[in-house]
């Protein structure tokens, strides 16, 4: 099926990795629904993207089942498919293990690994009527551990090997599946403020350039984990 006739979910696409890869989708004519926890963020991701085409905006929390199925109905409702979901919605918190508290561990896990987990048993028998694509966003931190990194390493060295495990699950039904690991991207993450000297890193734009290569690919390949860093670091 060509890009136009497709519609993509994407958690967490109000900004950084997951707002890049809507506007790419967008500019290839996917119809692209991006969820955010806050209806402010939300509306204002939609406003920026809907000169690039149809774009619909729902507030969701992928720490809840309910919220993620609730999500995918909407794509439902409004488009009757869904072809693609970009697992991207994601948290951090980076201390030593004796200061890092109770919270910080949960929301880190419960986001970055259940709330994949959740996103992906309420879309996957959408996915699996349109013999869709599921596109995880994990790391670099999901295969290189470091001091500071116990719940964000966690988090991602599981979503690397849950990603994959799926894969496997899922290509029986004709769903292809991959699990990007970005190293040092230019983004808003933990609420980093974007700056010029960051210009060498990794550019939302290029891993939503790299999700349109994905999905425009000959079915038989399946590039099923793709690392991906900046050519030249600092």
């Amino acid at each position: 099926m060509s890009l136009p006739q497709q519609t993509a979910l994407i958690t967490g696409g109000t900004k950084g990795i997951g707002f890049g890869i809507a506007a790419s989708l967008l500019s290839q004519g996917v119809k692209v629904a991006i969820t955010g926890r806050k209806q402010a963020s939300v509306n204002e991701a939609v406003k920026k993207l809907s000169s690039k085409g149809e774009v619909l905006g729902i507030v969701a929390d992928v720490r809840s089942l309910e919220s993620q199925q609730n999500a995918v109905q909407q794509v439902l409702a409004k488009w009757g498919r869904l072809d693609v979901l970009v697992a991207n919605a994601g948290a951090g918190f980076f201390s030593p293990i004796d200061e890092m508290t109770v919270d910080q561990w949960n929301e880190t896990i419960d986001t970055n690994l259940t709330g994949v987990f959740f996103s992906i048993k309420a879309a996957v028998e959408s996915l699996k009527k349109t013999h869709g694509y599921l596109i995880t966003l994990s790391s670099l931190a999901g295969a290189n551990f470091f001091a500071g990194g116990a719940a964000y390493n966690a988090s991602k060295f599981g979503l690397t090997g849950f990603t994959q495990a799926v894969m496997l699950d899922l290509r029986k039904f004709g769903i292809k599946v991959t699990t990007i690991m970005p190293g040092s991207v230019a983004t808003e993450f933990n609420s980093q403020a974007l700056r010029p000297e960051d210009a060498w890193k990794i550019q939302p734009e290029d891993i939503g350039q790299m999700v349109v290569d994905l999905l425009k690919m000959n079915p038989r390949t399946l590039p099923s984990k793709i690392e991906v860093r900046p050519t030249q670091p600092k």
